[in-house]
C-alpha cells in the first residue's frame, strides 16, 4: 500500500479554525495494522515537507491484532504471543499513546492524519475533541457516551465503546481511535483494555441490533467536520495516495 499521552481539561472542545478548510476521506476496507500505519507515517511525512499537504481521514477496520502502546505494561497481555499466534491474533507495538488494546473486525477504527498548527496547538483539546466526536456520533443513536476524566476514550455508563490512542510529530497527528460497532468482545479478555479492569461494550450490545456501518461512516464525518471545522471530500485512492 502507498500513500496517499493527554492534558486532561474539564472543558469542552471549542470549534475552531478556519471554516471551509478541507479533509480528504477515503475508506480503506480491512487492512493489516502495520499497513495502514504505514499508509499514515507517509502522510505524515507529506504534511510536515508540505506546507500544502492536505489532511487526510482514513477509516480501516483490522483483522485480530492486539497493539502495545508506548505505555504499554506486559502484566496487562494476559497471554503469551506465542498463545496469540496459535489463535490467530497479530501483535504489534506501536509508537501510539496508551497501554494495549485490541482492533478486530467489527470495529470501525478512523486514523486522522492531520497538521494541529492548522487547528490547535494543543495535545488536550486533540483528545478532547476526538472524544466529541464520538460522543455526538453516539447521541445520533440514541446513547449517552461520555468522558471519564483520569482517561481517553469514551463511556456509555461504566462500560468502555470506544478506544482512543495518538501519536504527534511536529503537531502532525497519527492513530486515532476504534469503535466497537459488531465487535467479538470476547477477544477482549486476552488483554486488560488500555490498562483498565473496566468492562468493553459495542453499539450492538447497546442497542440490541448492528446499526448500518455506511450511514454510522457518514455520522462519524458530519460530526468530525463540525467540531474540526473542515469539509470532508471523499476520495479516490489515486489522490490521497499522492497526498494532493
Amino acid at each position: 500500500m502507498t500513500a496517499i499521552a493527554a492534558v486532561e481539561t474539564e472543558t469542552q472542545p471549542q470549534l475552531s479554525g478556519p471554516v471551509g478548510r478541507t479533509c480528504l476521506w477515503q475508506d480503506l476496507g480491512r487492512v493489516d495494522y502495520r499497513a495502514a500505519w504505514d499508509l499514515q507515517l507517509q502522510h505524515v511525512e507529506i504534511l510536515k515537507k508540505r506546507e500544502g499537504g492536505q489532511d487526510c481521514l482514513f477509516f480501516v477496520e483490522h483483522p485480530h491484532v492486539i497493539t502495545f502502546g508506548r505505555n504499554g505494561k506486559d502484566e496487562n497481555l494476559l497471554v503469551s504471543r506465542d498463545r496469540l499466534s496459535h489463535l490467530g491474533i497479530a501483535y504489534q507495538e506501536t509508537d501510539r499513546g496508551g497501554d494495549v488494546t485490541y482492533h478486530g473486525p467489527g470495529q470501525l477504527v478512523c486514523y486522522p492524519v492531520m497538521d494541529l498548527k492548522r487547528w490547535k496547538r494543543d495535545v488536550g483539546a486533540y483528545l478532547r475533541a476526538l472524544e466529541e466526536v464520538l460522543i455526538l456520533t453516539l447521541a445520533d443513536y440514541g446513547l449517552e457516551g461520555r468522558r471519564d476524566p483520569s482517561a481517553t476514550g469514551v463511556w456509555v455508563g461504566d462500560a468502555k465503546v470506544a478506544a482512543m490512542g495518538v501519536h504527534l510529530s511536529r503537531w502532525v497527528t497519527s492513530h486515532g481511535f476504534a469503535l466497537n460497532v459488531h465487535t467479538d468482545l470476547d477477544y477482549f479478555r486476552y488483554i486488560v483494555p488500555c490498562g483498565l479492569a473496566r468492562p468493553v461494550t459495542s453499539i450492538e450490545q447497546l442497542l440490541g441490533e448492528v446499526p448500518d456501518v455506511n450511514q454510522l461512516r457518514t455520522r462519524i464525518l458530519e460530526r468530525f467536520g463540525t467540531v474540526f471545522r473542515r469539509a470532508m471530500i471523499h476520495s479516490g485512492s489515486d489522490r490521497i495516495e499522492k497526498g494532493s
